[in-house]
């Protein structure tokens, strides 16, 4: 395994935990206030939480996947994991104002 695997990994599992907080909270508030805008907010966050739920099963349990992860060129490794921390930084901050 590599660094930036391994660092892909992390943010992964921290994307999914903001997510399940989002979905918490639009959820919420869809079942209080029952507008489209929340109804879209809540299947913004089923969306891309199957992405990263999807995304972790190919990193850490699909064999054929998990190894060619781990065997492209740091560059690439790299790259996929900077995709990964700006989605999280989003989702922090989308986290923190939806939580304020």
């Amino acid at each position: 395994m590599t660094l930036w695997v391994d660092i892909a990994r992390v943010a992964i599992v921290a994307n999914i935990l903001l997510m399940l907080a989002l979905g918490y909270v639009w959820g919420h508030n869809y079942r209080r206030f029952r507008s489209k805008q929340t109804l879209g907010l809540v299947f913004f966050t089923g969306f891309l939480l199957l992405e990263n739920l999807l995304a972790l099963y190919f990193y850490m349990f699909e064999p054929t996947l998990r190894v060619w992860v781990t065997s492209i060129p740091p560059i690439a490794q790299g790259a996929m994991t900077v995709l990964r921390l700006c989605e999280f930084g989003g989702l922090f901050f989308l986290t923190w104002v939806t939580w304020d």
